[in-house]
């Protein structure tokens, strides 16, 4: 396996329970993790490993602190090991997907886990709930100045609560979210400057800026070049682990 991964809208755990580990290259350098959790990032990553065995999960910024007992903004930019946000249960919870009989079993576990950790108690404000839910659902297409005034707070309020508690600015998860409903775009093979048009970006100019900060990568080499068979399978699955209705762009 080996993996350059993008920018994506969700906060993304890996759990490597192979015994044989994990290569993470991230801005924080090269190590090698039995698993890992990935904030809202800002920069590409390569994921590297021999015959891994891993269960992924993708989890909405929204149910991360309830799931993960760490507020996304603490995850940063970069990748923190496992064993930085749940302790020994990492290692307990990758030893039983280790004795697992099979897949059905190993997902049972993992929702069981799951269902232990998640705690009402703790997630956004109901504001930035609406906040992001809006954002999603326009594709990341919504001015912020906007968006703060329907929800009845200042520009800067809903900037600083929509840090501290998604762990992006409100225009930064706009742009994150903008760009993945682009490659989206991109990999149903259309072209870059119609893309850019429904996406609401200025010109094809502001695209591929956009795709180079997510991705370190042109959109031609996101559609070309990007996938490996195991990225391919990855996509496809996308709906399987965060899902919204989308609108149509553009309008």
């Amino acid at each position: 396996m080996d993996l350059r991964v993008a920018g994506a809208a969700v906060i993304t755990v890996v759990i490597e329970f192979g015994g044989r580990g994990l290569v993470v290259e991230d801005a924080a350098g090269r190590r090698v993790l039995g698993g890992f959790v990935a904030g809202l990032p800002l920069e590409a990553m390569r994921v590297r490993a021999d015959r891994a065995s891993c269960i992924e999960m993708r989890l909405s910024p929204l149910q991360a602190y309830s799931l993960l007992g760490v507020a996304p903004t603490d995850l940063g930019s970069r990748v923190v090991a496992l064993e930085d946000v749940w302790g020994w249960r990492a290692r307990v919870l990758r030893e039983e997907l280790a004795a697992a009989a099979d897949w059905n079993e190993r997902f049972a576990v993992t929702k069981s886990f799951l269902a232990q950790r998640d705690s009402a108690m703790r997630g956004p404000d109901p504001e930035v709930r609406a906040g992001w839910d809006r954002i999603v659902g326009s594709g990341g297409q919504v001015r912020i100045g906007e968006l703060a005034e329907s929800l009845g707070w200042s520009y800067k309020r809903l900037g600083a609560r929509f840090e501290a508690q998604i762990g992006l600015t409100p225009k930064r998860a706009a742009m994150l979210v903008r760009f993945r409903s682009a490659v989206d775009e991109l990999l149903a093979g259309r072209p870059a400057a119609v893309v850019a048009a429904e996406c609401g970006y200025t010109d094809q100019a502001h695209l591929c800026r956009d795709v180079s900060l997510f991705a370190d990568r042109t959109p031609r080499a996101v559609t070309t070049h990007y996938l490996p068979e195991i990225a391919q399978r990855r996509y496809r699955a996308w709906g399987e682990f965060f899902q919204y209705r989308a609108v149509p762009r553009g309008r």
